[in-house]
């Protein structure tokens, strides 16, 4: 698992180093990757609405098929299922959506966390030295991070420069440009919130409690006010009803203990997605999907009816009472 989230999150680097380029600030760098990234699951989002306001659609013969077969569990589980292919429905339809951000908010988590290897992309002989090295330089060695190594190099660069003579002159001008760029609003995104061991007694250390405490909020409200303007989401099964509820303190608990920059993209990221659902119910509203299923299936409706009707009807001739009377008479002796 771990080789395939780190080469996520190396192709995900020349996205984001992309963006860097342009910028020199890898906080905006986060913004303008997360809305390219919201653009290109756009049709997926898409899907989603659709998929809700079926739900929403369905409602009613839900609760008829739950008033009827209540006290039969496995009845109203097949009925529900007959319901739901009956319609075109499928009730995980908008799990792929929900699910997505978790894997990109992990592999922007290894982009973050090995930033030469997968942002610069620089060899990993050469920073395989130079971690080596940099363990054994006396009053750096004790107090080195080993999880977050390349970290380490970048945040520290301007002292450790003198020692990384494993990269040439055209990496080093690269890290430097690197290690300056991750300022934003006063905060270093390279720098973890808290300590995994001791959240709460470290949270408040510096000025990056802000982000986990951004994270649970934006995500509460944002699933607050989209569950208003999507009652599809109330009537959602399975995964989407319990992701709504866990991923905002999930969330929140993985921004306290990673570095900042990956709660900041998850922050981001949440803004965006509700700012794309104001999007998705003028373009795709709810109420206007349901109404052109219904005008759909009506219409379906009339043209079995009028191929029905121009069906002939297929007529049986009646026996003759004279046929009747010649089988029944007898032969002459």
């Amino acid at each position: 698992m771990y080789d395939f989230f780190n080469f996520f999150g190396n192709i995900l680097g020349y996205l984001l180093w992309f963006f860097y380029t342009l910028i020199q600030n890898y906080g905006i760098a986060i913004i303008l990757f997360t809305i390219v990234l919201k653009i290109l699951m756009f049709p997926f989002s898409i899907k989603q609405q659709k998929s809700l306001a079926a739900s929403s659609r369905l409602a009613i013969k839900q609760k008829e098929l739950q008033k009827k077969y209540g006290n039969d569990r496995l009845k109203l589980q097949q009925e529900t299922q007959k319901l739901y292919e009956k319609e075109g429905v499928n009730p995980t339809g908008g799990c792929l959506t929900t699910f997505i951000p978790f894997p990109i908010m992990i592999g922007l988590f290894y982009t973050v966390q090995n930033p030469l290897s997968n942002a610069l992309h620089l060899s990993a002989d050469g920073i395989n030295k130079a971690v080596a090295m940099l363990k054994m330089i006396p009053g750096v060695g004790a107090n080195f991070n080993a999880q977050y190594a390349q970290i380490e190099i970048v945040k520290h660069f301007a002292d450790l420069k003198p020692h990384l003579t494993m990269f040439s002159g055209d990496e080093l001008k690269k890290i430097e440009s690197f290690s300056h760029g991750f300022q934003f609003l006063g905060m270093n995104l390279l720098d973890t919130p808290s300590d995994g061991a001791n959240i709460f007694g470290t949270l408040f250390r510096s000025n990056l409690w802000v982000i986990p405490v951004l994270c649970l909020v934006s995500s509460l409200v944002t699933q607050y006010f989209m569950m208003k303007m999507q009652p599809g989401m109330q009537q959602q099964e399975g995964c989407m009803k319990y992701m709504f509820y866990f991923m905002p303190l999930f969330s929140a608990w993985l921004a306290c203990t990673l570095p900042a920059a990956v709660g900041f993209y998850w922050i981001i990221s949440t803004l965006t997605g509700f700012l794309q659902t104001l999007i998705l119910n003028i373009w795709y509203s709810p109420a206007d999907l349901n109404a052109k299923a219904e005008a759909q299936r009506i219409a379906l409706l009339e043209q079995e009816e009028a191929k029905m009707e121009r069906i002939p009807a297929v007529s049986v001739p009646a026996e003759t009472g004279k046929g009747k009377a010649g089988k029944n008479r007898k032969p002459k002796a």
